[in-house]
């Protein structure tokens, strides 16, 4: 290596290395912010929050590196046009092709890292950070009451509609599923409030409530019993219900119990799953197409009919309408089998295609993961000859300018990013699309930097639009003076 390629790349590093830990730092803080919740006021080791920024940090890559290749190319190249360093190069006969040819190699090998990365340290690391995400909501369960929406608590499954109090101990509209050994919800208690109470010393939490109905499904072992849901309802005043917590004192922080996500799955993994899911969509669809034959009976409407023998009928109203051949009692029968049926049918439609709308937003959620492995090494590549370029023509390098120009530039890019995936999660573009869209829209932009660099030029020329206006008035006042 040469002593002009040696200093060019320790000169990137020595700002490429600082920049990326200062915004790791930055965006980690960030993520502390948004997961305070799940960690203030649990008494946790500082081993498992050490293991909770540990196992939240590789999932930032994605974000953090781009950012700083394109931020530590504007300041660097902005640097050395700024003290004349490219226009030495340029006197010796160095262009900035050839100054760029050293970083250009270097940045390839990071798009590789990135891609390996996001391969296997990012599925591996986000895999331990759902389940530890997971394991921490054990360790105080009654932080995990969240209003409007059911939440496990013990052998229970509690609705509340409010939460309030000093420590929110206070419930108001209160719905419990208790559990079972059958499977269902056979015992259903309801509240108008209650109030959670529970001891530092003590592994039960006694949950009172006020003013409610106990309500408990009866077995029957008859089939004509069962038919008639019978079940007993208890009003009461006041129902103290002690919930036993010992099992939730020795939780593993460890546990892997979640390993499914799009996240955690690396390329090989990932094309499984989508082969999967594609093959249960295309089912799904067959299934449902071949049951609505079967329940209208269209596949044995022809079956015992030959087309030669039916006869011709003449056009008679009378013949015409069939249910007129029927008297009251079966025309109500028949209406009423063609209403079940097609009700039974639309139901069965409707729940089809909920089924096929959420299976086909998670295999785009599939696919768009897989595409973000390749799209992170190719969007560190174009960043590169975004921001090398672009620091040369601005002459400016530091803190000030370069780093204002490269937010907005990356702003830019991960808005459009954003917004892309936002819409192919819903089925409005291609997943392919949704994953490549911003990578698609500075590829065009690093090729125009580049050539407007590399020929001494800047951004925007304004002789261009100025100078054929100046032309025209110039030729009209010498037609005037002759």
């Amino acid at each position: 290596m040469k002593i002009l390629d040696r200093y060019i790349l320790t000169t990137f590093l020595k700002t490429f290395f600082p920049l990326f830990v200062i915004i790791m730092f930055i965006l980690l803080l960030q993520t502390i912010w948004l997961f305070i919740s799940e960690l203030a006021g649990k008494d946790l080791d500082f081993s498992v929050i050490l293991k909770f920024l540990m196992f939240a940090t590789p999932r930032l890559l994605p974000m953090v590196l781009p950012l700083t290749v394109l931020l530590t190319s504007i300041m660097i190249f902005g640097n050395f046009a700024e003290n004349y360093e490219f226009a030495a190069m340029k006197s010796s006969g160095i262009s900035l092709q050839r100054a760029m040819r050293t970083l250009s190699v270097f940045i390839f090998f990071v798009g590789i890292g990135a891609f390996l990365f996001s391969n296997t340290v990012i599925p591996a690391s986000e895999k331990k950070f759902i389940n530890l995400r997971k394991n921490i909501v054990k360790v105080k369960p009654a932080m995990v009451i969240s209003p409007n929406q059911f939440n496990d608590l013990g052998d229970i499954n509690i609705k509340v509609a409010e939460k309030y109090g000093d420590n929110d101990e206070f419930l108001k509209d209160i719905i419990i599923h208790k559990k079972a050994a059958r499977p269902g919800n056979f015992t259903v208690i309801k509240a108008v409030d209650g109030e959670l109470k529970g001891s530092i010393n003590s592994d039960l939490i006694t949950l009172v409530l006020n003013d409610g109905n106990y309500y408990d499904e009866i077995q029957q072992n008859s089939p004509k019993k069962r038919k008639k849901l019978p079940f007993a309802k208890t009003h009461f005043k006041q129902y103290v219900l002690n919930i036993d917590l010992s099992a939730l004192d020795n939780v593993d922080m460890d546990a892997q119990q979640y390993s499914k996500g799009y996240n955690m799955l690396n390329v090989n993994e990932l094309r499984q799953e989508i082969d999967t899911l594609s093959i249960q969509v295309n089912s799904d669809v067959k299934y449902m197409k071949d049951e609505i034959d079967r329940r209208i009976g269209f596949n044995g409407l022809n079956k015992n009919l030959k087309i030669d023998s039916i006869q011709q009928i003449t056009k008679d109203k009378d013949t015409l309408n069939i249910i007129n051949h029927f008297d009251t009692y079966k025309k109500i029968q028949i209406y009423q089998i063609a209403s079940s049926n097609a009700e039974g049918v639309l139901r069965r439609l409707n729940t089809t295609q909920n089924n096929r709308t959420f299976k086909k937003r998670a295999l785009n959620k599939y696919e768009m993961s897989l595409h973000n492995k390749y799209a992170l090494g190719v969007s560190c590549i174009l960043l590169f000859f975004v921001g090398a370029p672009l620091g040369a023509i601005i002459r400016k390098g530091g803190l000030g300018l370069p780093i204002v120009i490269g937010v907005m530039l990356f702003l830019t890019y991960h808005f459009i990013g954003i917004f892309a995936k936002n819409s192919a999660e819903e089925g409005g573009i291609p997943p392919f699309i949704g994953s490549w869209l911003a990578t698609f829209i500075i590829f065009p932009l690093s090729i125009f930097l580049t050539y407007r660099a590399t020929t001494d030029q800047g951004i925007f020329s304004l002789d261009n639009f100025v100078q054929p206006i100046r032309n025209f008035f110039a030729k009209r006042f010498a037609k005037s003076k002759k």
